[in-house]
């Protein structure tokens, strides 16, 4: 096993196995602060992930995904993981699209403690958030051991 599949894995073994993660998830605001310059906004999300890919539950209405329409690339971090990175966030539409049917299923199963308390699935503004990962860093041992990965072309990077 190489480096990156040794990354990868560990990704697996914190974030897999049908787990509902708390991850930190930073875009970009579409307005300016005082400076003029861009404005990061950062809130957390419960997620569920799998094959390099967070999922979320959301109203498209939401300050993220009007920000994610401005600008696809977000940044994350899974709390309490020793993992964060960047990736693209992609609105997959609303939760009874057909298309969304078994995806629906398992973010039904694993956001079971709260999802019909926080999801209207009848609004057609209630959509799937996917955070495609592009980059992660995962650390151990504080930071002794370190694996830096490029998700798109499937490599550790130095």
């Amino acid at each position: 096993m190489n480096r990156y599949e040794e990354g990868m894995k560990l990704i697996e073994e914190s974030c897999g196995n049908r787990k509902d993660n708390t991850i930190a998830l930073s875009t970009i605001a579409t307005g300016s602060g005082a400076d003029g310059f861009p404005r990061p906004s950062v809130r957390d999300v419960s997620a569920y992930y799998e094959d390099g890919v967070f999922y979320v539950t959301t109203s498209a209405k939401s300050n993220k995904m009007q920000q994610i329409a401005h600008n696809k690339e977000v940044a994350f971090s899974v709390c309490f993981e020793g993992i964060y990175g960047h990736g693209i966030g992609e609105n997959l539409g609303w939760v009874l699209e057909p298309q969304n049917a078994a995806l629906r299923t398992k973010l039904r199963e694993v956001f079971a403690d709260w999802y019909d308390d926080a999801n209207n699935e009848q609004d057609e503004n209630c959509v799937i958030l996917a955070i495609r990962i592009t980059s992660a860093t995962i650390f151990r041992d504080h930071g002794a051991v370190r694996y830096k990965l490029d998700l798109v072309n499937k490599v550790e990077v130095e």
